[in-house]
């Protein structure tokens, strides 16, 4: 494997979460691999947990690591061709990825969606000019359609926490002050089709997400008979596909209460607004598993890392 891109560049989903588990049995058994190897972490949007835990796995296997915030420490970049730059962008993809390639054995990638052009989001004008300009792998950190890093560590929490072959998971909309991306939900539901599960996912009307990754799939607009018997639940808002990047409702009865929930285990990628998205008598259970589930991005990241560097 050269670049990690989305959940799609996984062979095989649980030989994969096999692995990861034994890599958080024993974090520094591979500490050597990565001596000599430098990884870039290139920021465009905020993190906290994809940030960390990049880190602490390219740590862990012995690299070293260099840190860029895009959005208030590197120059405007320009990704279109023939464009003539004579307004904001300073400087061109083509010249950066080579440049930063130089520097760095892998670079990983952070950029969100805009959420107003879907043809330009999709086309992941960022992630995608790295790839095509850069000579050394890319890391896919959360770009406008996909976060395959979460993905892969929701694999790892359901995996570990599963009390039944065949679980019954929902990914559950929920309501948000602001227009979300549907990265993390679409990584999910990309993850949980390499699964041996039942799955639905419920919103409301007009929140259906891309109709191509959602084909095939058991999609219930009443969430309380989603939720019904449901082993976990993933919370998390996304805004509009159809009526692009827009907030249709705020409904309030859709946040994850605990009578809802049942004796579900509750995931959730953070970070989560409390009594809007999830209510804390949730969150401050046990049936909350959040915590692990962040915990495990330093091992879904460990893991992607690994095999790249394994193949440089």
């Amino acid at each position: 494997m050269k670049n990690y891109l989305s959940i799609n560049d996984i062979d095989t989903l649980q030989d994969w979460v096999e692995e990861a588990k034994a890599l958080k049995s024993n974090p520094k058994k591979y500490e050597t691999l990565g001596k000599g190897k430098t990884i870039g972490l290139l920021f465009f949007n905020n993190s906290l947990r994809t940030r960390l835990s990049t880190q602490k796995a390219a740590i862990n296997l012995g690299m070293e690591v260099i840190v860029m915030n895009f959005g208030s420490e590197g120059w405007a970049l320009e990704y279109e061709d023939g464009t003539i730059m004579n307004q904001g962008t300073s400087e061109h993809i083509k010249e950066a990825a080579q440049v930063i390639s130089q520097y760095c054995d892998v670079i990983g990638i952070r950029a969100f969606a805009g959420l107003e052009d879907k043809e330009k989001d999709e086309a992941e004008v960022v992630l995608t000019g790295f790839q095509k300009y850069a000579s050394v792998p890319v890391l896919n950190m959360e770009s406008s359609v996909g976060h395959p890093l979460q993905g892969l560590a929701d694999a790892i929490t359901i995996d570990e926490n599963k009390t039944k072959k065949r679980p019954k998971v929902v990914l559950s909309w929920a309501p948000h002050p602001k227009a979300l991306p549907h990265a993390v939900a679409n990584s999910f539901i990309e993850m949980m089709k390499l699964q041996d599960a039942e799955f639905v996912v419920t919103h409301p009307k007009g929140y259906e997400l891309n109709p191509e990754l959602t084909k095939g799939i058991t999609i219930e607009h009443d969430q309380e008979k989603a939720l019904e018997n449901a082993d976990f639940v993933s919370v998390k808002n996304w805004s509009s596909y159809s009526d692009y990047g827009k907030v249709l409702n705020k409904d309030a009865s859709w946040m994850m209460t605990k009578k809802k929930l049942g004796a579900a285990k509750f995931m959730h990628c953070l970070p989560v607004r409390r009594n809007v998205v999830v209510g804390d008598d949730v969150l401050d259970s046990n049936q909350s598993i959040v915590i692990e589930q962040a915990n495990n991005r330093t091992y879904s990241a460990q893991i992607v890392l690994k095999k790249i560097i394994e193949n440089l």
